[in-house]
């Protein structure tokens, strides 16, 4: 993996509960893991119909330097859009160079 593809600033993010104060109750919610460097390239857009609401799910492929901490359960931000994480795979040489995080945005932002 050439450094130099790795050009978009991105926020690696995990789920977090945490007590709302005013009642008591448990809040899901995210905390900042990690700003990293990322290469992001759209793959495809499906357009589709959901109870009469017109939605649109992109298919992402987000490649980070490789790190033992990403799973599924997290999510990366980048502009305001926020990905989810669907598969982390290692890189077919090494294992340790590079993730290859399928992703994708639009249906369900967290």
């Amino acid at each position: 993996m050439q450094a130099g593809k790795l050009n978009k600033r991105v926020t690696l993010q995990k789920p977090v509960k945490t007590q709302s104060p005013t009642t008591g109750a448990i809040v899901n919610g995210w905390a900042d893991v990690d700003e990293l460097w990322a290469n992001i390239t759209d793959l495809s857009a499906r357009d589709f119909v959901a109870a009469q609401a017109g939605q649109n799910e992109v298919t992402t492929r987000i490649t980070i330097r490789w790190r033992d901490d990403v799973t599924d359960k997290h999510r990366i931000v980048h502009r305001g859009r926020i990905y989810d994480i669907t598969g982390v795979l290692e890189d077919d040489k090494s294992g340790r160079e590079y993730l290859t995080l399928p992703c994708s945005r639009g249906v369900n932002d967290g």
